[in-house]
């Protein structure tokens, strides 16, 4: 039988999937997608998709993956997925439909406890919390019964915490196979489940970051992977630049000095002045750093000549080149010590890489890169990047015809995400990845949106750049529904400003006293803050959360739990930002427009994003709040409209009251809106 014939088969009416998952039902467009997976499979070749929420794009593609009997790779943006598609989807894929197969997982050496950080933690010349050391114990007690060493596993623990900090390994602070507990490495034992299995997923940073530095597993695992699916991929070029670029911070160059400080005194006591080394460049890094002392912290400062601008090139140059100087006499006698011992080796490379970062940023700026300068409060971080990942994909996907963008590689790639452009090419993505040439589907969501969700855009609040002005408004209206609805209300806002100053508001207004909880990004860790707005109504109190950023997108949260959405403008790409103001300079050499061709694919992706939040199932129902009259009044406005879900539009304060009452009632939010209170043809001519 096919690969064809099989997927057929597995999502048929009475098809494998029906008799394995009770839950399972056939979707259209859950079909066409899988089908589609099939004949890249069968074909060789790169697939996009943009699969509108509902449709069940997961199994889409691994069905016909799994049963293609070849070896499979699956990316996704965040460990979260990752680990749904580890400890859920696959293994009830496996089981439904009877294949012997072997499933890895494969993170970031950040994610896995090393042992001989734990064991070297009490050993610390520096004090540490008591709460820190509690901390470590939890660690220690769980690392005794641990078998993959994940630190997921352990509740409680964020990634970005001190203590994910002392009891994991970087690149740089591996000591290798002299460890003690190299046979134990959970690193070690994970790079060798993934190379043994059928299918290991992995995430994209881990991805990116096997390009560059090939000792994560990845660089075995591509080049026999028949199949590779890059899941969430929306998220690809973003995360892919990082990763493509420079990063060079003056935190990385104090981190170095202490390292050094450290481990000569170990291996290499009285080899060397060592203190006066590393006090010739300690010195140097700091009147560098003075350079930004007159910078307000957070600033990023465009770079595009000798030094950022705002700061003098003669300083710059001059602290650049002295701690350069600084940290090549210091490699000089590390080199003339380094056999002594192993530690002494890897400090020596990891210095000579951070030497060649500085080097890198005293030649001039590439034309296809981007440089700018972060201050913050007591450090500088140089940043490079290129515009887009299109020539690190091509040659990543076709490594002897990268020259050739119209070649195709052998093996099957899809990408796929719920929204990948507004327009049929899906150029939003295809152009930043290099992948004009392939195969574009979209596979519509199978929601109701016009009966399940309205669109409401205000008719008289005031303008997004009347900040003080608007921000009240938007609270005000959030305020109100979430009033009526008992909480139920995400807020999403475009700027951190805009953030603390709704959030205040809607505290202010919601005291301790009112049966209202007003949860505010920042003020917890993510995982609380969801864990608590997904509770919905607590104890008789109902739940508003107010957050930007990373909020926009990922978040799911079906049922009662979220019936309105607030966007508090449209959400365009920082003019001032260096990145983007790059990217519109190029597009300017190339005769086209920044605003249509950049600008504004990146707002209707980002409002798309955003607005995806309200309805994630058949049963969801709820208001969508734009609270920018630009949507309307301007022609741009209809573009932003054509990239939402097609929901019905209101635009007066008696069809949104309207639109709250039925909610309340249980009603869908459009059913019992008189026509005539909708403003619907006015708007409908307003926003396309």
């Amino acid at each position: 039988m096919s690969l064809h014939d099989q997927v057929a088969a597995a999502f048929a009416q009475d098809g494998w999937l029906s008799r394995a998952e009770p839950h399972f039902r056939p979707r259209a467009g859950q079909t066409e997608m899988a089908m589609a997976v099939a004949q890249t499979i069968e074909d060789g070749g790169v697939l996009v998709v943009e699969a509108g929420t509902g449709v069940g794009k997961t199994f889409s593609y691994l069905v016909p993956a799994l049963l293609s009997g070849q070896r499979v790779l699956v990316s996704t943006a965040t460990k979260a997925l990752q680990d749904q598609l580890y400890l859920r989807d696959l293994p009830r894929l496996v089981q439904a439909l009877g294949l012997p197969l072997r499933v890895a997982r494969l993170k970031g050496r950040s994610s896995y406890v090393c042992l001989h950080h734990l064991g070297q933690v009490h050993q610390s010349k520096v004090p540490l919390d008591p709460q820190v050391l509690r901390a470590v114990a939890r660690v220690q007690d769980w690392s005794r019964g641990t078998r993959s060493g994940d630190l997921a596993e352990l509740p409680g623990l964020a990634e970005n915490s001190t203590v994910a900090a002392l009891v994991t390994s970087t690149k740089d602070n591996c000591v290798g196979s002299s460890c003690a507990h190299w046979e134990q490495c959970h690193v070690n034992t994970a790079r060798a489940q993934a190379l043994q299995a059928d299918v290991c997923v992995v995430n994209h940073h881990l991805f990116f970051a096997d390009m560059e530095v090939r000792d994560s597993g990845v660089a075995q695992l591509l080049p026999t992977a028949g199949v590779v699916v890059i899941d969430e991929a929306h998220q690809l070029n973003e995360t892919g630049i990082q990763f493509a670029g420079w990063v060079l911070g003056t935190r990385q160059l104090q981190s170095y000095i202490k390292d050094v400080l450290a481990d000569v005194t170990l291996h290499a006591r009285g080899l060397a002045d060592w203190m006066q080394l590393l006090g010739q460049l300690e010195q140097a890094l700091n009147e560098w750093r003075a350079v930004g002392a007159g910078i307000a912290p957070g600033s990023r400062l465009r770079w595009l000549g000798a030094a950022p601008e705002g700061v003098s090139d003669k300083a710059w140059r001059g602290g650049l080149h002295a701690v350069g100087q600084s940290l090549r006499a210091l490699l000089l006698v590390l080199a003339k010590v380094a056999e002594t011992a192993h530690a002494l080796v890897a400090l020596y490379e990891r210095g000579a890489r951070l030497l060649s970062q500085l080097a890198s940023f005293a030649q001039p700026v590439p034309d296809d890169a981007v440089r700018w300068l972060e201050v913050t409060r007591h450090h500088l971080r140089l940043m490079e990047s290129p515009l887009t990942i299109a020539h690190l994909m091509r040659a990543h996907m076709q490594p002897q015809e990268a020259d050739d963008p119209a070649s195709q590689p052998s093996k099957a790639w899809v990408f796929t995400s719920a929204t990948l452009g507004d327009d049929e090419d899906l150029r939003w993505f295809t152009e930043t990845c290099g992948l004009r040439q392939a195969q574009v589907l979209r596979v519509d969501s199978p929601f109701d949106y016009a009966s399940q969700a309205v669109l409401y855009v205000p008719e008289d609040i005031p303008e997004p750049a009347q900040q003080v002005a608007h921000s009240a408004a938007v609270a005000q209206l959030a305020g109100d529904g979430a009033a009526a609805l008992g909480g139920r209300t995400l807020v999403l806002t475009t700027t951190l400003k805009a953030l603390g100053a709704i959030g205040h508001q809607l505290q202010q207004r919601f005291g301790l006293l009112e049966p209202m909880d007003v949860l505010v990004q920042g003020q917890g860790p993510k995982h609380v803050l969801m864990e608590r707005f997904r509770a919905g109504t607590l104890h008789g109190r109902g739940c508003i959360l107010v957050a930007s950023s990373t909020f926009w997108e990922g978040v799911d949260i079906p049922g009662d739990a979220l019936q309105l959405v607030v966007i508090d403008k449209l959400p365009f790409p920082p003019p001032d930002d260096p990145l983007v103001e790059a990217r519109s300079r190029q597009m300017e050499m190339l005769g086209r427009s920044p605003f249509a061709d950049y600008m504004l694919p990146e707002a209707c992706m980002a409002l798309k994003q955003g607005a995806g939040r309200l309805i994630r199932r058949e049963t969801d129902q709820g208001i969508l709040v734009v609270a920018d009259a630009r949507l309307r009044t301007k022609a741009y406005g209809k573009r932003l409209v054509a990239a939402l879900p097609p929901m019905q539009r209101i635009g007066t304060q008696e069809a949104w009251q309207q639109a709250l009452l039925q909610l309340v009632q249980g009603s869908a939010p459009v059913l019992s809106i008189p026509a005539s209170t909708r403003n619907e043809d006015d708007t409908s001519k307003d926003l396309g």
